[in-house]
């Protein structure tokens, strides 16, 4: 089946993916000491096996410390055995038997050492030759695949597709799932995901989508059909048009649509602008039975309120509640953003009070997204009145937020106010990244702050995440004045050449 493709991000097997406005939660699991990790108090029988134990308790404490110990040990004993391999891979070379030097590692090989040397792999794409990655990584997977006692997982195929997909390997890409299926693995939505990226900037997708939907290796739980976990990763990827031809495929072949499909179908409908299509998919699934749900509310929210239509917003929130559906912080903030980009920001403050009157605490998304309408909108003084609620509030900016203020301060001409700014992220420990940095430093560079700006600009490179970049072009600049040299002294060959042949010449008349 020298079928699949590739993409690069990874399946989320949940449906909040529908979900407009992303957002991190914190881990609630634990409420209080009392709790397990799972957040239920531990049960009776848990209980008296404790009591039981008790004069155990030495023993079984010695016990576990020592299964920590060895778990310690494996794990820096494979992080060393990684750096070790990586080592002996960058040596590779025409005349350097790569095989044999890492037979004379003896190193023991594991499914998380080949985690840590493929992610070691990744790492170094973007500063390192990706073709030559992308042969490296191969030919360390063979070489463990080799090894005696030793079988690669379908996570260590994956991660290898991975990199594949980043050097735009799609050829190998392939044939490597064809290994995978050939080696006993079923391709997943993982594969799918992984696959469609690529061979969608290749033109691909849709002979991909037929192979992966007719494949009877294709693994498609926990999704209902094939059709389900191919339409769900062809969201992550934006592929709204090929979601309207998998899904009349789907009809075609008898496959009958659930909750997911039409919540996957009807955002796909909003983004290509068919609204008429929306609500006829909605209709559809209220004939079929089906109760709209918390995503397809938030689908029909966003709609509204990027219609500019605040009223029919407020009616459908109504109507939520009604039918026993209570709006939640992601609603409001899906409303919100949706009344910001068109430009209703009193509406946005409107839905905000209406949201706190519901119970819902705002969080930093929802601040977030206020604070960059009233940016967008020119009014910075309610943006920091805004900035300061939160800070009160018990919500800490982001480096989305810090980025939106700082621009405001820019557009403002309230340069000294940015760049305290930015020093008070730092300090805040919320690191700056790379947009936050050129934010500043365009807006200076624009207002002639030359000087200034290439404060900041040398500010972004004595950044952790920056290091990297900033090694990598010392070593290029390093190469390029080399190359000079060299191309110098063949200049230099080159006159000596001319010099003598037109002596031998001048001899010889």
């Amino acid at each position: 089946m020298n079928s699949v493709t590739h993409s690069g991000t990874s399946v989320v097997r949940k449906a909040s993916r529908f979900l407009l406005t992303s957002r991190k939660f914190n881990d609630t699991s634990r409420i209080n000491g009392d709790e397990t990790d799972n957040g239920l108090p531990p049960p009776v029988e848990g209980t008296l096996k404790i009591t039981w134990e008790t004069t155990e308790m030495d023993c079984s404490f010695a016990e576990e410390h020592e299964k920590v110990s060895v778990r310690k040990r494996f794990l820096e004993s494979t992080k060393l055995g990684a750096s070790q391999v990586l080592d002996t891979l960058k040596q590779d070379c025409p005349g350097f038997n790569t095989k044999s030097a890492l037979d004379e590692l003896n190193v023991p090989i594991s499914g998380l050492l080949v985690r840590e040397v493929l992610v070691g792999i990744l790492k170094r794409l973007s500063f390192d030759n990706k073709t030559r990655c992308a042969k490296l990584a191969y030919k360390f997977f063979v070489w463990c695949g080799g090894q005696e006692s030793f079988k690669h997982t379908a996570n260590c195929y994956h991660l290898l597709m991975k990199i594949f997909a980043e050097c735009g390997e799609y050829k190998a890409m392939c044939r490597l799932v064809d290994e995978m299926i050939k080696d006993g693995y079923p391709t997943t939505a993982r594969t799918f995901n992984l696959l469609i990226c690529t061979c969608g900037e290749a033109g691909l997708a849709r002979e991909v989508v037929e192979q992966f939907i007719k494949s009877k290796t294709f693994s498609y739980r926990p999704f209902k059909h094939s059709y389900n976990a191919v339409l769900h990763s062809l969201l992550g990827v934006k592929q709204y048009k090929l979601i309207e031809w998998v899904y009349d495929q789907m009809l075609e072949d008898g496959f009958s649509p659930d909750v997911l499909t039409y919540n996957v179908v009807m955002l796909a409908s909003f983004r290509l602008g068919k609204t008429d299509k929306l609500y006829r998919l909605l209709d559809e699934m209220v004939k079929d039975g089906f109760s709209p749900d918390l995503h397809t509310y938030n689908i029909l929210l966003h709609h509204l309120a990027t219609g500019n239509k605040p009223l029919a917003a407020l009616n459908l929130l109504n109507h939520m509640r009604d039918v026993g559906v209570e709006p939640s912080v992601i609603h409001f903030t899906t409303l919100i953003d949706g009344l910001s980009r068109a430009g209703k920001l009193e509406a946005c403050k409107y839905f905000m009070d209406e949201m706190v009157k519901a119970g819902c605490t705002p969080d930093v998304v929802c601040y977030t997204v206020v604070i960059t309408g009233y940016i967008s909108g020119g009014e910075l003084e309610k943006a920091e009145e805004m900035f300061r609620e939160m800070t009160v509030k018990g919500q800490l900016p982001n480096v989305f937020t810090y980025n939106s203020m700082i621009r405001g301060f820019c557009m403002a001409g309230k340069f000294k106010e940015a760049r305290l700014l930015l020093k008070e992220m730092e300090s805040r420990g919320c690191n700056p990244n790379f947009v936050v940095y050129s934010t500043l430093v365009n807006n200076l560079r624009n207002a002639g702050k030359v000087l200034e700006a290439h404060e900041d600009d040398g500010m972004h490179f004595r950044q952790p995440w920056a290091f990297g970049v900033e090694e990598e072009v010392k070593s290029l600049r390093r190469e390029v004045n080399d190359m000079a040299e060299e191309i110098a002294q063949l200049k230099r060959l080159i006159t000596s050449v001319h010099e003598i042949l037109t002596s031998n010449y001048e001899f010889m008349c």
